[in-house]
């Protein structure tokens, strides 16, 4: 029996130093039991930070969060339905090509399939959402030196996303490790490459075209400004897209598009899109009813939602492209997008604080060094609408779900980023349990919750209109009724409520970890979209 504990404890700590050896710095743990020999050896290192969650969805999104900086996190869990918990986060790292070593603790062979208690059947858990699954060989039956090969195959797959790797344990799962393998190469690079569809050609000569920047497209923010600037095309940044400081950027093109003679008399002749497609729907729609080619580079996986991206194509490659010349294009773009920021300021100036006005106030009052995280519902959006240029943040765009958006702000807070999460109420209230134990973290996170009693962006589609106010809110409204200062309170983290936009900035600009609630109207706020978006077509006249 020693001998099997033994096992256990020299292939866990072999693993873990390779993945050190490949620059792997966290781990996040979910508690459990059958896990025992690879907590153990996590906690064995002080190269590592040892993070220790107790909810494993929130685990599961803290890990994403702390890979968003292009490395990954180790995420360990127990056998059964706490590998479970993890799928969310998992599928998004997948499609948002975010690095993640998952380990799953499991049961051996023998005791699968037979009703082992926390036993299920781990086996492709994950499906396609991992770049690579593996359910391990029993410690005590591998061969040592097969250990560090399998480590640095982990490692290297996990660069583009999640990668599974199932450890199955048989007791002990105490023991003492033995001496380790000798240590091998560095890993080899999972080569990356892109699937170029045609040349350039025909596009090349085509003067009235539009950059759209999204967020995850992996190119250099200096190497999309300078092919800006020298094509003369204006650039249709999301706030993910790290883009609207640069100098072409036009960050009001959603309320600009929504007035019909500024969208029919700007219709472009050729479209280059970087990474994922912005959160606005008004301008996706736009570019179908264009009829336009639209070249992609980069972003996470395949990125041609409406079915008109012609080409794939490396940056170098848009040299091709010849741009607007001595056209008055983007001078256009400019003037229209300096008049729209001004009509949005003004009207904002004379509302009271609004869910635009917090995601703009926020933009704006977030310290430099530190992070905004956003829910991918309407926060991402007021960001993205209503902004400006200072808008810079991440979301997690890749399945657009309400989970995990507290837990990704947490991870990158555990990186040593302060962070700011802007949330709704029924996303706060979704993933509060990231609350656990976060005063004793010793991390800066600070929660800003647009509370307007239950789900805001379904106010804006047409069940608002076409239901009863009774069946709206029960099957979309769902009020609540949560307190959430209470549930603040609850784990010891300061909390008040502010509806001003002076008391927002004091907030956001205070270290955390804290809560600030802003209570706001559903009704009300679908009404102030609209004006916004008048006052945004009154000066295009």
């Amino acid at each position: 029996m020693t001998r099997i504990g033994n096992a256990n404890a020299t292939a866990c700590a072999t693993l873990v130093d390779e993945w050190i050896r490949c620059g792997v710095r966290h781990a996040v743990v979910a508690p459990g039991s059958r896990s025992t020999p690879m907590a153990l050896a996590l906690a064995a290192r002080e190269e590592l930070a040892l993070h220790v969650v107790h909810d494993e969805r929130v685990a599961a999104f803290a890990a994403l969060g702390l890979g968003l900086d292009g490395v990954p996190a180790v995420l360990l869990c127990t056998s059964g339905t706490a590998a479970v918990n993890f799928h969310p986060a998992v599928v998004e790292a997948g499609l948002s090509e975010v690095p993640m070593i998952v380990a799953t603790a499991d049961r051996p062979p023998e005791l699968r399939g037979i009703g082992s208690p926390q036993t299920i059947d781990q086996l492709e858990l994950y499906g396609r959402s991992v770049r690579w699954f593996c359910d391990a060989p029993l410690p005590d039956e591998a061969d040592p030196s097969s250990w560090r090969p399998l480590a640095q195959r982990v490692f290297s797959t996990a660069e583009t996303g999640p990668v599974h790797l199932n450890l199955p344990f048989r007791e002990p799962l105490v023991g003492e490790a033995d001496e380790l393998p000798e240590p091998i190469g560095p890993p080899l690079p999972v080569p990356r490459g892109y699937v170029v569809n045609g040349p350039l050609d025909e596009a090349s000569n085509r003067q009235r075209g539009v950059i759209v920047a999204g967020g995850r497209h992996g190119v250099a923010i200096a190497d999309i400004e300078a092919f800006a600037v020298r094509t003369g095309w204006p650039v249709l940044a999301s706030p993910e897209s790290g883009c609207r400081s640069i100098s072409n950027a036009v960050t009001t093109f959603d309320s600009l598009l929504r007035h019909r003679d500024f969208a029919d008399a700007h219709a472009p002749e050729i479209v280059v899109r970087f990474g994922r497609a912005p959160a606005s729907k008004v301008l996706s729609q736009w570019l179908v009813t264009a009829e336009v080619p639209v070249i992609q580079v980069g972003g996470p996986g395949v990125i041609d939602p409406e079915r008109n991206v012609v080409l794939h194509c490396q940056m170098g490659e848009l040299a091709a492209l010849s741009g607007a010349g001595a056209t008055p294009w983007m001078a256009r773009w400019r003037h229209a997008d300096e008049s729209a920021e001004a009509a949005i300021s003004a009207a904002l100036e004379e509302a009271p604080l609004s869910e635009p006005g917090v995601a703009r106030t926020v933009a704006r009052a977030v310290p430099a060094g530190a992070e905004l995280v956003v829910s991918s519902s309407m926060p991402v959006r007021d960001l993205e609408w209503f902004g400006g240029r200072a808008a810079r943040a991440h979301a997690n765009r890749g399945a657009n779900g309400i989970d995990g958006v507290i837990s990704t702000g947490l991870g990158r807070a555990l990186a040593g980023c302060p962070t700011v999460v802007l949330v709704g109420d029924i996303a706060f209230v979704h993933d509060s349990n990231a609350l656990v134990a976060l005063r004793h973290r010793n991390v800066d996170l600070r929660i800003v919750v647009i509370d307007n009693g239950g789900g805001g962006i379904f106010s804006f589609l047409p069940q608002a209109a076409s239901l009863t106010t009774d069946r709206f809110e029960q099957l979309f409204g769902t009020p609540h009724g949560t307190d959430i200062e209470a549930i603040a309170a609850a784990h010891g983290i300061g909390a008040t409520t502010v509806d001003t936009v002076d008391g927002l900035v004091a907030s956001v600009r205070a270290p955390g970890p804290s809560v600030t609630r802003v209570v706001t109207d559903r009704v009300e706020n679908v009404q102030l979209h609209d004006l916004l978006h008048r006052a945004v077509a009154s000066v295009q006249r």
